[in-house]
């Protein structure tokens, strides 16, 4: 049985989930979602992924992995992009 979402703009969903970064606990200064798209029924996070100078993930990458995935099972349920 699928719940209904409530319709959001991408603005306002922004400000909901970096409230959200904010308050976790892996929080760190710079991590930020600065742009969300939808596909299918599940919200993806874009923002700053803190690679090293080669392009390789640092240990930063995998936090921020973590925390948008953590958004995207939290707000999915909820939200859905006007």
């Amino acid at each position: 049985m699928s719940v209904p979402t409530e319709a959001i703009s991408r603005h306002a969903l922004l400000e909901i989930a970096n409230q959200i970064i904010t308050q976790h606990d892996d929080y760190f200064v710079g991590l930020e979602a600065n742009d969300v798209i939808q596909q299918g029924d599940v919200l993806v996070f874009r923002g700053p992924y803190f690679l090293d100078d080669e392009g390789l993930p640092t240990a930063k990458t995998t936090t921020v992995f973590n925390v948008f995935k953590h958004l995207a099972v939290e707000l999915s349920s909820q939200y859905h992009l006007a």
